[in-house]
């Protein structure tokens, strides 16, 4: 059994900070904090899910070393390929890593807005990912 407590505690902050956000006046400072809060809950949700679903994949693998050997987005196709997750959810998932890779380059406001964009459909990808994590 795959321990998804801190993935569990990672969406429940995650929401918790969108909640917040969605209830402040856009420009004021309590936005910004909370602002920054769903872009960095929603990066660390992101890595977390992804390690997971690795741990997750382990039994179609003969080795350790060609799972370890996959990327992010590898590890999303392999779900695919062993039914766990749907080509649309996999092409979602490339879409909030894409976005995650553009934090690297780009903290500004329009990288901010983008993500916030996304967040709905993640938190409701990542809760049914947790759950595919949980059953296996």
């Amino acid at each position: 059994m795959i321990n998804t407590e801190h993935l569990e505690r990672c969406i429940e902050t995650l929401e918790k900070s969108y909640q917040m956000i969605k209830d402040s006046d856009e420009g004021s400072i309590d936005y910004e904090v909370f602002r920054n809060s769903v872009v960095k809950g929603f990066e660390l949700t992101l890595e977390q899910s992804g390690k997971l679903l690795k741990k997750r994949l382990e039994p179609y693998f003969g080795s350790k070393r060609a799972l370890d050997e996959l990327n992010f987005k590898d590890i999303f196709r392999q779900a695919h390929k062993h039914s766990l997750l749907s080509e649309e959810e996999v092409d979602r998932w490339f879409q909030y890593r894409d976005n995650r890779n553009s934090t690297a380059h780009d903290y500004g406001k329009k990288f901010a807005e983008e993500t916030l964009f996304l967040i709905e459909d993640f938190l409701s990808d990542v809760k049914k990912l947790k759950t595919v994590i949980d059953n296996g």
